[in-house]
């Protein structure tokens, strides 16, 4: 990859991520390399404003700063242009779509030229990931990486609600409780799982439902293949109104009588990947804190499990 324009994209209220991002840029900037700085999270213009150019100054790499949250945005602009995301936990918390912030300053280099030359010598993978896509009426249509999910705008009554899912047509549940998920491999490890979703391994293109608080012990989640046309509508009286949620962010009301249609998009996230040996499991092992997170450093070493970067 020839280095001539990059973006980097900071946690939007985040001193340490943004200062991260300073640095690179600086270190960048003294290679001629081409860089913007933005920001991206739950109010950040940065990145619609650029893309709303004519034409959008697309760069080859977009590096980001921040945890899932801050990738998942920069995901949601980026994705549709075929912009790849190389992104670092900082000042993130679980960081399911990230790198180790360590692996911007390579053992016995004091910047992050060892990262800027492996990237000029293409040595990294490309890890493409599944989005949706969400269509209603009067608001056009909507992607997200992780998911979208259905729930009551209520604040003086119970926040339950009846939602109505078809399938490819066909009437399958009236799910009454909290909510509704739809959710990609990707976002199987957010709120999906916090519902009691199954995990599903990102190289797995499917779509997962899940009910969240279901009055019905018959409300079970379902897996269904990725070419599948989901109808959600809204039931109850004209006070029932739900909102949509897109990747836990940027919500849109839904009345009783209106729908949204959800299927796979035609986008996806494309992530470049450093590790020599990536393993889905030992993410979820360490992030998870199951079992096998408790085994120390030398033995994992031993057993050829630990993260070794590209060399």
């Amino acid at each position: 990859m020839e280095l001539h324009s990059l973006w980097l994209i900071s946690r939007q209220g985040s001193d340490l991520a943004m200062a991260e991002a300073q640095r690179c840029a600086a270190e960048l900037a003294s290679q001629g390399v081409e860089v913007v700085l933005a920001q991206a999270g739950p109010t950040a213009q940065d990145l619609p404003e650029l893309l709303a150019l004519d034409p959008p100054p697309l760069p080859q790499l977009a590096l980001v700063f921040g945890g899932d949250g801050t990738v998942l945005g920069a995901a949601r602009h980026l994705a549709p242009w075929g912009v790849p995301l190389l992104s670092f936990n900082v000042g993130g918390s679980l960081g399911f779509l990230t790198h180790d912030r360590r692996l911007l300053r390579p053992k016995g280099e004091a910047g992050s030229s060892g990262l800027w030359q492996r990237l000029r010598e293409d040595r990294f993978a490309i890890d493409r990931r599944m989005m949706l896509e969400a269509r209603l009426e009067s608001d056009g249509v909507h992607g997200a990486l992780n998911d979208f999910y259905f729930r009551p705008c209520l604040e003086d009554v119970s926040p339950t609600c009846c939602l109505e899912l078809a399938i490819d047509g066909e009437v399958v549940d009236q799910y009454r409780g909290d909510g509704l998920i739809i959710a990609t491999p990707t976002g199987s490890t957010g709120y999906a799982m916090a519902a009691g979703g199954p995990i599903l391994h990102p190289g797995i293109e499917a779509i997962v439902v899940i009910p969240i608080c279901p009055m019905s012990l018959s409300s079970r989640a379902v897996v269904v293949p990725p070419g599948s046309r989901l109808t959600v509508r809204p039931l109850g009286e004209g006070g029932r109104r739900v909102r949509l949620w897109q990747d836990g962010a940027q919500a849109r009301v839904l009345e009783p009588g209106d729908h949204c249609v959800l299927q796979q998009s035609q986008h996806h996230t494309r992530f470049l990947q450093l590790e020599q040996s990536p393993s889905y499991y030992r993410t979820l092992t360490n992030k998870l804190h199951w079992a096998g997170s408790l085994m120390n450093s030398e033995s994992a070493v031993v057993s050829g499990e630990a993260p070794n970067p590209l060399p």
